[in-house]
């Protein structure tokens, strides 16, 4: 299984450095095409290129002439199926993080918690990928206050960090009649103006 793993890393890692080839190439033609449409002098780094970049320029049309990506999307075959997602801390979690992490499972839909114990890192993320996990949240802390989490897509990632401020969980609050029982049921999401290649991710993701 771990050479298996480290076999799709590396098809996959090929992959990505293809395709910033063919992005490189893309920028060149797109500026080359503004040179051209705009009446500009040819910059002197694609003067060398100019006439076979016009040829191929000559040869696409709409379709072909917009960058694509097989692999760029991580969640692109996201809404054939629901995450299944792994919430856990660091080692030894104070019970303030602890309480935070039970929390985090509610908010997140078909989330699991789990004890983090003595196991590093390395074998945590290989054992999620073994049994199908999407994506790993880790919670960190500092004197017994949730400080970071750390959520990875598997199996390759991306992984992103956010930081953590001023956390108050329902647990702080003295008022529990106020807060009221925890909803379970999913979270409807709503994305205005969200027009860039990321947000798009996003959205297809959830």
């Amino acid at each position: 299984m771990l050479k298996r793993n480290i076999r799709l890393r590396r098809e996959y890692l090929y992959r990505k450095s293809l395709e910033g080839k063919e992005r490189s190439l893309y920028e060149k033609k797109r500026k080359l095409k503004e040179c051209l449409e705009e009446g500009k002098e040819i910059p002197t780094e694609l003067r060398n290129e100019a006439e076979g970049l016009r040829k191929e320029i000559d040869l696409e049309d709409k379709e072909t002439s917009e960058l694509k990506s097989d692999i760029d999307d991580e969640y692109a075959n996201a809404s054939e199926k629901d995450p299944k997602i792994l919430i856990t801390t660091s080692h030894d979690p104070s019970a303030p993080l602890t309480q935070f992490v039970k929390e985090m499972k509610l908010i997140f839909p078909n989330a699991e918690r789990q004890n983090r114990g003595h196991q590093v890192l390395s074998d945590l993320i290989e054992t999620c990928r073994n049994q199908g996990y999407t994506d790993v949240v880790l919670v960190y802390e500092h004197r017994g206050k949730p400080t970071s989490l750390t959520i990875s897509h598997l199996p390759y990632g991306p992984t992103a960090v956010f930081e953590l401020h001023n956390v108050v969980t329902r647990h702080d609050i003295k008022d529990k009649k106020s807060v009221g029982t925890m909803s379970e049921a999913y979270p409807w999401l709503i994305f205005n103006n969200l027009t860039t290649k990321v947000c798009h991710c996003f959205i297809r993701s959830n």
